[in-house]
């Protein structure tokens, strides 16, 4: 007899969260990515354009990975308006020698918001300056709540700006991140406006127009954008991936099909420059060359980050006793 383990958000959340060890369970798996060692197919997704939402459906077996997850994520971004989050969905482990289901993880998106934050983290402890104190984002959901303090992590931030289409909402989370991070967060009136003081910017939105531009663009800044994964987004211009020292990417053929360097490569760059996230980690590329180099990080959001994120989740609720265990 088989079993499955019934995992609910508490469960998950107990489990992990912006922890050292969660960050180097995504770092590792980039390696993996730009080798051509890690099994990805393309994302499948799922318009619903009348309610403004789609369902993406991403999964990759990575070898030396006892699990291989499925996952269904949904984003309907009106959500917020009727009192609903804008993002849920759930995992499915299966047993990577089997193919027999292990885990079933209910997590509402809570594992998609973690691994993308950490994943934030990795880039920018791999590219951003090192003694970088100032930070900004571009959106004030829990994306841009769980960037920010994952970012404090492996950076000194001392002081951070957020700016959001939503006055109301960006003053809302200035006050809210104040208070949990112990530092100064205040709401700046435009994209330039935050960014102008910051070392590392990153942009959490749905933006189908770019929200940070070549003005934008100063000696020593970092972009991490996570927003764009779909061939409709876009939070950076052409123009300023062009002009950036470095384009690093999570995985060219998936950024240039769905993220910022659709855009850039249409205008005419060439996608050969982006270099892969993995190989500045297993130090086959160079990241960073100057204090004042200008890089920017396309994280489209791979499936291997869901295998990664949901087999150390799911290990760690079982050694737990959580969850409902189900024979099946």
């Amino acid at each position: 007899m088989t079993a499955i383990h019934i995992l609910t958000e508490p469960d998950l959340r107990a489990a992990v969260g912006l922890g050292d060890d969660e960050r180097m369970a995504i770092e590792a798996v980039y390696p993996l990515i730009s080798s051509g060692r890690a099994q990805m197919p393309p994302i499948m997704r799922i318009d619903i354009p009348e309610r403004r939402g789609e369902i993406d459906i991403k999964s990759a077996y990575l070898p030396g990975y006892g699990g291989v997850a499925v996952k269904v994520s949904a984003g309907f971004f009106d959500n917020p308006s009727i009192g609903l989050p804008s993002l849920g969905g759930l995992m499915i482990l299966l047993d990577a020698r089997t193919g027999i289901p292990r885990a079933a993880l209910f997590d509402n998106g809570y594992l998609t918001d973690l691994r993308t934050a950490l994943a934030g983290a990795v880039a920018a402890d791999h590219l951003a300056v090192p003694g970088a104190t100032v930070a900004a984002v571009l959106g004030a959901g829990v994306q841009a709540r769980l960037q920010l303090g994952a970012l404090c992590q492996v950076r000194p931030i001392e002081r951070a700006l957020v700016w959001s289409r939503s006055a109301s909402e960006a003053a809302t989370f200035a006050e809210t991140m104040s208070g949990e991070l112990g530092l100064p967060v205040a709401a700046a009136p435009s994209p330039a406006a935050a960014a102008q003081d910051a070392q590392v910017l990153v942009t959490t939105t749905p933006a189908t127009e770019p929200l940070v531009d070549l003005g934008v663009l100063h000696p020593g800044l970092h972009v991490t954008a996570v927003g764009s994964d779909a061939e409709h987004k876009q939070e950076v211009a052409a123009q300023a991936i062009q002009a950036a020292d470095l384009v690093v990417c999570d995985h060219r053929g998936q950024s240039t099909r769905l993220g910022e360097l659709r855009a850039a490569v249409a205008a005419g760059f060439d996608p050969g420059e982006a270099v892969e996230l993995g190989q500045i980690i297993s130090g086959d590329r160079r990241g960073r060359r100057s204090p004042d180099a200008v890089t920017i990080c396309d994280l489209t959001g791979t499936g291997a980050q869901d295998t990664a994120i949901a087999s150390l989740a799911t290990t760690r609720c079982l050694e737990a006793g959580a969850g409902i265990r189900v024979d099946t």
